[in-house]
């Protein structure tokens, strides 16, 4: 697997997928023809779908500034690797026009192209059962082991990652007003975090969800986030982790552990079935990121590595063949509130684990690879193209 560098992503929002990799794509490709006159950018699949909700083209254009950017939209034509397809030509002050690129938006923000050089592996086990197996042998927790395989230097980045998931979370809930789109969403979390101050008998699940809901809507902002695994599930992890902190008084340090515990549970979804919602549905994004929380979780509160990887399970179990059919093709409903209810759902499975001595029996690597099998036969309307589920219904109803 790779390190999990290529897992947690620093950048603009509001989509991983559909923002964060064509910009990096894009100034790759200007980089490799800088004095070009102008570019031309044909998006395939769900790119094509749901990009100009996903501000694809702006964020082509933004990248490949000054020169002009011609965006072509093919919705219904897929290149061969993946649903996020992405071609790039630029034309060239001698007249001619460059050999096309062809590359791929895989999820998270990760970029990939056929032919291209293998990416590094850091780990040398690819299965959550085999990780905990070494590490009953060598006694050590998965954190340490996360250091073996990434190195010291892993704690310096995990440190900034933190830093950037509790700035996003307090200027979500610190910002008020309607999101950009065009669906007239307010954002709420700011109106939610003020009540739980009410001294409510539900404060801390509110407490929980403001915080989801304020990362989330930053993102829908195109505010800073780090994807967790991606953007549009950017809010589950830091609301868990803020709100375990703030509870047990936890430190820096252990925040940053439990991070390491999160990445690599992303990491083994990523390298065994996929983080793209074009790809296996929502359920790759905010089934995983509800297990990667429940997992720091339960790191944080005291749970051996086998409740950690038993909570881990039951947050991708629950969330298995969950769509991704984005109203409007923005990152906004149902993808906000979605955050919030699988930061509860993760602190339940973490303490639900807890209870347990960690033995279940249907294991994490088998869940895994059920989300991979359901994502294949997913229709490829419920797999963020726009064009079924909760975006029908929101299309059907505003035609009428």
């Amino acid at each position: 697997m790779e390190s999990i560098r290529e897992l947690y992503h620093i950048g603009h929002g509001p989509s991983s997928s559909h923002t964060m990799a064509p910009r990096k794509a894009a100034e790759a490709f200007k980089a490799r023809f800088p004095t070009a006159l102008s570019f031309r950018v044909t998006l395939f699949g769900s790119l094509a779908a749901t990009g100009k909700g996903h501000l694809t083209d702006v964020a082509l254009q933004q990248a490949l500034a000054p020169a002009p950017v011609e965006t072509v939209w093919k919705p219904d034509a897929l290149l061969p690797l993946h649903p996020n397809g992405m071609r790039f030509e630029a034309a060239l002050p001698d007249g001619s026009v460059s050999p096309p690129w062809e590359v791929y938006s895989v999820g998270g923000g990760a970029l990939a192209e056929a032919g291209g050089p293998p990416a590094r592996q850091v780990y040398d086990l690819a299965a959550f059962s085999a990780i905990l197996q070494q590490c009953e042998t060598t006694g050590q927790g998965l954190w340490e082991y996360v250091e073996g395989r990434e190195g010291q230097e892993i704690w310096p980045f995990l440190r900034e990652v933190w830093q950037v998931m509790a700035a996003s979370v307090a200027a979500g809930i610190d910002a008020e007003g309607v999101l950009p789109g065009g669906l007239g969403l307010a954002r709420k979390a700011w109106i939610l975090y003020r009540r739980t101050q009410l001294g409510s008998s539900l404060a801390s699940l509110e407490r929980l969800s403001a915080y989801a809901l304020a990362v989330a809507e930053e993102n829908a902002a195109g505010g800073l986030v780090v994807t967790a695994p991606t953007c549009g599930s950017s809010g589950v992890l830091p609301a868990v982790l803020r709100y375990v902190q703030e509870t047990f008084t936890c430190s820096d340090s252990s925040i940053v552990r439990a991070l390491a515990i999160a990445g690599l549970i992303g990491n083994l979804v990523k390298h065994n079935a996929s983080i793209s919602g074009a790809q296996v549905g929502c359920q790759g994004e905010i089934g995983v990121a509800c297990a990667m929380a429940a997992g720091a979780a339960t790191k944080l509160l005291g749970g051996t590595s086998r409740q950690i990887e038993y909570a881990a399970e039951m947050g991708l179990e629950h969330h298995l063949g969950l769509t991704c059919d984005p109203v409007d093709g923005l990152v906004q409903i149902p993808c906000i509130e979605r955050n919030a209810f699988a930061a509860v759902q993760a602190l339940a499975c973490a303490s639900y684990a807890l209870l347990s001595d960690g033995a279940h029996r249907i294991s994490f690597d088998e869940v895994v690879g059920v989300l991979w099998e359901i994502g294949n036969n997913l229709p490829s309307l419920y797999r963020e193209t726009a064009s079924g589920g909760l975006a029908a219904a929101y299309r059907r109803r505003t035609a009428g």
